[in-house]
Formats: C-alpha cells, structure tokens, sequence
C-alpha cells in the first residue's frame, strides 16, 4: 500500500515560490513520461486498476506499475502498488506496439493475468498518458515532490510526500505552506484520473 500527502497548488506563482523556497534543500530533478495501458475490453478500469509504463530522465530507466483500489480523502491517498523496472528499450516496444506486453517475462503482467483476468487473445491498448517534471527535495526529514504536470489540456502543480503518518506530514506541510503565503488546497483526484476526465480539476 502506497499512502502519500497530496496537496495541489492552484497556479505557476505559487508552485514557483514553494521551488524557490525549497532550493537549499534540493535533491534532483526527473523528466518523467507516463503511460497507461489496459486491455480492449478495459478489463483493468472495470476494476479499479490501472496498468502504467514510466520512463525516467531520457528513458535512462524505466518501470511497470500496477495500481489498484485507489482512495484519495482530505488530500491523503491509498493506492495497492506493485512496481517493477523493465528494459526502456522493451518499454519503448510495448508504446509503440501495446500487443507485445502479452510477451513480456514480468511479475506484474502475470497478475494481470491471473489476478484481473487479462486472458489470452485479449489485446492490450494504450490509453495515452502526459509528461511530468518532479523536483524532489529532502526537507525536515520528509522527501518531498513538487510536481509540474503537462497534459494535452493543460497544467497542473502538486506537492506529494509519500509516508507512514499523513496526518503529520499534512500539518507540516499545511504549516509551511500557510507560513510562507503558499496558496494551496487538498487534491481530490489522481494525476491519472485528471488525465482520464479529459480536464483539469
């Protein structure tokens, strides 16, 4: 299980102030592009799961996730999370042809079989997918992720910070936040969820 602290940041200003004011504490930055997948009978969203390729900074590497059973309730979500990295260049392979995912040797995908009933004969889709910029910080002992999301319609600002204890991250953050004149409010849906809505929330 996957819980993470996300708080969405409503415009550039604000999102560019928290950047400024973390700098002293930056760790690095990651071009990411994500991509999501299910089969044509959209087997995996019938069950509240979702199938996504992420390839980081220039397909320097790149991972399979396998989400499921989201919850997302005054700005702290819950996700079952499996993650496993693959080959960027098999990544690319799978994008560029979603049938060739049936092939793969992966932990994930055998539970998409077994688990979700992705069965043979059933073609895999791609659904599309959108670019984010994360700038990861290591502030107060927390690792913090400020977000800048690109999608087709628009974009979107978001700080997540993945632990054990939301509720106490959540008044840290609310705190700096509030302190500092960051304007700020919880995130309702997921990035991936925004993206399938077709608008940003």
């Amino acid at each position: 299980m996957e819980v993470e602290v996300k708080l969405g940041l409503p415009d550039l200003p604000n999102y560019t102030r928290l950047n400024s004011l973390l700098s002293s504490f930056h760790l690095k930055t990651i071009p990411q592009q994500n991509l999501f997948f299910d089969s044509d009978a959209a087997t995996l969203s019938s069950q509240r799961a979702v199938l996504r390729l992420r390839f980081f900074d220039n397909d320097s590497r790149c991972v399979l996730s396998l989400k499921a059973k989201p919850v997302l309730i005054n700005g702290v979500s819950r996700v079952e999370e499996d993650e496993e990295e693959i080959d960027p260049l098999i990544g690319r392979e799978c994008v560029a042809d979603p049938s060739k995912l049936s092939s793969v040797e992966s932990r994930i995908l055998k539970r998409c079989k077994d688990e979700f009933g992705i069965v043979e004969g059933m073609g895999f889709v791609c659904l599309g997918g959108f670019e984010n910029l994360r700038q990861v910080y290591e502030w107060r002992g927390l690792k913090l992720e400020v977000d800048e999301t690109k999608y087709s319609f628009g974009v979107s600002y978001e700080v997540e910070c993945e632990t054990s204890d939301p509720e106490e991250v959540k008044r840290q953050l609310e705190e700096f936040l509030k302190d500092n004149g960051i304007d700020y409010k919880y995130s309702e849906m997921s990035k991936f969820a925004v993206f399938r809505s077709g608008k940003l929330p």
